[in-house]
């Protein structure tokens, strides 16, 4: 044994782990990919830029938070790298930028070839699914930081954008309509909160979940959504009927609609054009929670918001609809003086944007 490998770090699984996922991996690789998979940095041709009058990268990172806890006590990893696309390449379309590639890194306690192989496998697919080379990728062996079966992932996209054709808070007009656009369920967000729901009502991850017909884990490991390409085509065949997106991420609803419209303007989403779907339900009747505290948390059935003009809505929730995604108005723009009364949610993550807030009461379940 090496001294290496007798510190806790085999090399030799990490190398039996990139054989596994090699396959998977060269998938995503279209003709711009150079140099194939194990190079200490991945080639991308850029010579499709000249098309382009003024191009601009768009570029994100993030990972899939405590998501990852539910995986590892069930054993099951092969959603995780959706997620993680999900999470990283959906926020490159918001500014209207198509993906080019992407980069992970996965760092554990141990490395189990199976295990990693999985994880990037569906890191792949996700990719393959939105349009994107996954060029390259880490995994590190952290013993005595990290528990032998924990793991945490993170990756980092770029995309590519015309400069004129850059969606954002500056194209809003008074009279948008607020499209959204159905969740697949939590995606990867509020995963701390769920945890604790399901740990202090003293449910197991493998127990049977009767309102899911699956257990526990499966029904909480639901991939993320993947949005990219539907809305990519949606901006290409609409022309300038989008002007702006948000990613219902962290913070919830309200705080990312705020963060793409721009000072002065202010929208009502209206709750009871839709009913969060059954997780969100059963999991805040565990917590002895309203579904309204939890606005700030989860994103309640709402993936992706659409702010598009007026007299071409019904157009664009119709293609998105017949994309697969479930899309319905629930708000609309507006400028000058707002409600005083109530919450509203101004601007976030440093952004000073519009205007948000929730109205009404949810519909019943047996609606949208």
């Amino acid at each position: 044994m090496n001294p290496y490998q007798a510190a806790g770090v085999d090399t030799a699984a990490g190398d039996l782990a990139v054989e596994l996922m090699k396959s998977a991996v060269r998938r995503t690789h279209g003709p711009e990919v150079l140099g194939g998979v194990g190079g200490f940095a991945g080639l991308f041709d850029a010579a499709a830029f000249k098309a382009y009058d003024k191009p601009l990268l768009a570029t994100s990172t993030d990972g899939v938070g405590t998501k990852v806890a539910i995986a590892q006590a069930i054993d099951k990893h092969d959603t995780i790298g959706q997620d993680l696309v999900g999470m990283v390449v959906d926020d490159i379309v918001v500014v209207g930028a198509r993906p080019l590639f992407m980069t992970d890194y996965i760092a554990c306690g141990k490395v189990f070839p199976e295990r990693i192989a999985d994880i990037v496998r569906g890191i792949a697919e996700g990719c393959s699914a939105t349009g994107t080379a996954l060029v390259g990728g880490e995994t590190a062996e952290h013993p005595g930081l990290l528990g032998v079966n924990d793991y945490d992932v993170a990756g980092a996209a770029t995309g590519v954008v015309e400069a004129d054709r850059v969606l954002g808070a500056e194209r809003v007009r008074d009279g948008d309509v607020v499209l959204a656009l159905a969740s697949s369920g939590l995606h990867s967000n509020g995963y701390s909160l769920v945890r604790h729901i399901v740990a202090g009502s003293g449910i197991q991850y493998g127990d049977n979940a009767a309102d899911f017909g699956t257990t526990w884990g499966e029904a909480l490991l639901e991939p993320t959504r993947l949005y990219t390409l539907p809305l990519l085509r949606l901006i290409t065949e609409t022309g300038d009927a989008v002007h702006s997106l948000s990613h219902v991420t962290g913070g919830g609803i309200a705080a990312n609609l705020a963060r793409v419209l721009p000072q002065g303007t202010w929208v009502e989403v209206d709750r009871s054009t839709w009913s969060p779907s059954p997780v969100f339900r059963v999991l805040a009747d565990l917590g002895g929670l309203e579904l309204e505290a939890t606005e700030g948390t989860w994103n309640l059935g709402i993936g992706f918001l659409a702010v598009v003009a007026s007299d071409k809505a019904e157009a664009a929730a119709s293609a998105l609809s017949r994309e697969g995604i479930a899309t319905w108005q629930v708000g609309v723009v507006h400028t000058g003086d707002r409600p005083a009364d109530g919450h509203w949610e101004q601007g976030a993550k440093g952004v000073d944007g519009g205007a948000v807030r929730l109205v009404g009461a949810y519909a019943d379940h047996t609606a949208r």
